[in-house]
């Protein structure tokens, strides 16, 4: 009953919140920036932190391109303040970022919490506070201590949950008095994907034809992982609600992959496959917390591949987030695999098609030799604007219930086209997130409830097996300086929040000092020693 009652509050505090005229026709309440600070902080070592299990990884030759590594990456560690300033400037009133667990469990549930790692995000949150921007914080975003990996094996093993819950509770209680927006895991489902089904994430499972990896099985790890991901969200949920929400008074959700699928064709197989497709990705990460248990779809195809759910675990699933965040980047094409032969063989498709782990389903970025938008740096990501449309109305008609924030949405250029249009002058990424606002403003007009929008990133970053040849960035930076650098989008995006949103003009002008520490004076902050 307590838990239920927790739950209603959550949904009456999403209710009673104001809003304010961000965009045009569009009225969310937060405009702003995502990161992954782990990618750009750089400081693998130092003040306590251990390594992850991706500081390990891109030492595996031939794991991310260049054989470049995030030992530095952008310093954001040292420089964070130069960074939040320039955050401040460009009228942004929140800022999504995550939280490195080997910074404050180097251990993990084992060892100690390392009292600069609390000391650093302290100075995040409280200097994002003092300048009027909320802090959304991701707890978990693909990096776990090296040493959990090495001890049973990461999220493979179901000791993980327990591992994951005591590093979100010590979030909770060191950050949590600030914080109002949790985001427990994000792309529990990409992460799946990537790290053991095709391998390019540690700890690089994978067995054909998604790839030849030493170790792994694409069709069933990844279902394990996921169920072991979900229910660990589900018992770090429950903690806080029971122990947490009602003082803190904050709200937990979880931001999946959302790419959107179209039928290629009229063809009835077709439309089947695209919503296929759509469950075996976004619903696989939300039907559990929303409905307690995996969409039924899956289960029709996967049989007894898939995990099941005790009584118990698909009470605690249930209803286990207050609201939905979408990372929506691409939008494919669906061909039916069931009655239809689906063999990979160009560069413009993937591999496993004709498996369950793929839905029986063929992703396909053409039709009729006719792309299905403009090409971006990423595999299969093209320019759609209608696709953030499309995955807002699927997530409305299936979550009715939920909330909904854009929490990554940006845009790269073509490697090829990396050296002239996006060096400083990026006009194509303008040009993409006003077409992708347009799409989003329709969205709301048509009754989407979303929250808020944010721009996947304030500054290039270290991207995974990408390395640094992905530039997402409104920001760039400089390798051997570390100056960052404005590009026009920058100043653009600055100029359309102030020609469209006079919210807390005052507020944001009146910035108090801080001290020596870096911390605000007479706030009060978690001690660095846990009971």
């Amino acid at each position: 009953m307590e838990m239920q009652n927790n739950q209603q509050k959550s949904k009456n505090q999403i209710s009673q919140m104001g809003f304010s005229l961000v965009f045009p026709l569009l009225h969310t309440k937060y405009a702003s920036f995502a990161t992954f600070l782990i990618w750009i902080e750089g400081a693998i070592l130092d003040d306590g932190k251990s390594l992850s299990n991706w500081d390990v990884f891109v030492r595996k030759r031939g794991s991310v391109n260049n054989g470049d590594t995030a030992d530095i990456a952008a310093d954001h560690y040292h420089r964070y303040l130069e960074d939040i300033e320039i955050i401040h400037s460009l009228g942004v009133d929140a800022y999504r970022f995550s939280i490195s667990w080997a910074r404050i469990l180097p251990r993990g549930k084992l060892g100690d919490v390392n009292p600069a790692g609390i000391m650093f995000y302290n100075k995040i949150i409280d200097n994002l506070l003092i300048r009027g921007i909320k802090p959304f914080v991701t707890i978990h975003h693909y990096d776990f201590p090296q040493e959990l990996l090495d001890r049973y094996g990461g999220w493979l093993s179901p000791f993980m949950q327990d591992d994951y819950v005591r590093f979100a509770e010590t979030c909770f209680k060191y950050f949590g008095d600030r914080v109002r927006y949790w985001i427990t895991m994000n792309e529990a489902n990409l992460l799946s994907e990537l790290a053991y089904e095709k391998g390019i994430y540690p700890p690089g499972h994978c067995s054909p034809p998604f790839g030849n990896c030493s170790a792994g099985n694409s069709d069933i790890e990844p279902l394990i992982a996921m169920h072991n991901m979900l229910l660990a969200h589900s018992k770090a949920v429950k903690l806080y609600r029971e122990q947490f929400q009602h003082k803190q008074g904050g709200m937990m959700g979880v931001a999946v992959s959302a790419m959107m699928y179209e039928p290629l064709s009229d063809d009835e197989l077709d439309k089947e496959a695209a919503n296929r497709a759509l469950a075996f990705s976004l619903a696989w990460g939300l039907d559990p917390l929303v409905y307690g248990d995996y969409p039924p779809e899956m289960r029709r195809y996967h049989g007894k591949e898939l995990p099941t759910f005790t009584s118990e675990e698909k009470q605690l699933l249930s209803n286990s987030t207050d609201f939905i965040g979408l990372n929506h980047y691409a939008t494919v094409y669906a061909k039916d695999c069931i009655y239809s032969n689906c063999m990979c063989s160009n560069t413009t498709c993937l591999p496993g098609e004709n498996r369950a782990i793929k839905g029986f389903v063929s992703t396909i970025t053409e039709r009729d030799g006719v792309p299905i938008g403009e090409p971006t740096g990423m595999f299969q990501t093209f320019i759609v604007p209608r696709g953030i449309k499309e995955i807002v109305d699927y997530a409305k008609k299936r979550y009715p219930d939920k909330p909904v924030f854009i929490v990554e949405n940006g845009y790269c250029p073509p490697w090829e086209h990396g050296e002239v249009d996006d060096l400083q002058h990026d006009t194509k990424r303008v040009e993409y997130h006003k077409a992708y606002i347009a799409s989003l403003a329709q969205a709301i007009r048509d009754g989407a409830d979303v929250r808020g929008y944010f721009i996947w990133t304030l500054m290039d970053a270290f991207v995974w097996s990408s390395g640094y040849d992905l530039k997402f960035g409104l920001y760039s930076f400089d390798r051997v300086t570390l100056n960052r650098i404005p590009r026009l989008s920058a100043k653009w995006y600055r100029d359309f929040l102030r020609k469209t949103s006079l919210k807390d003009l005052e507020s944001r002008s009146a910035i108090p000092a801080i001290n020596q520490d870096g911390l605000v004076p007479n706030v009060k902050h978690g001690s660095a020693e846990m009971a």
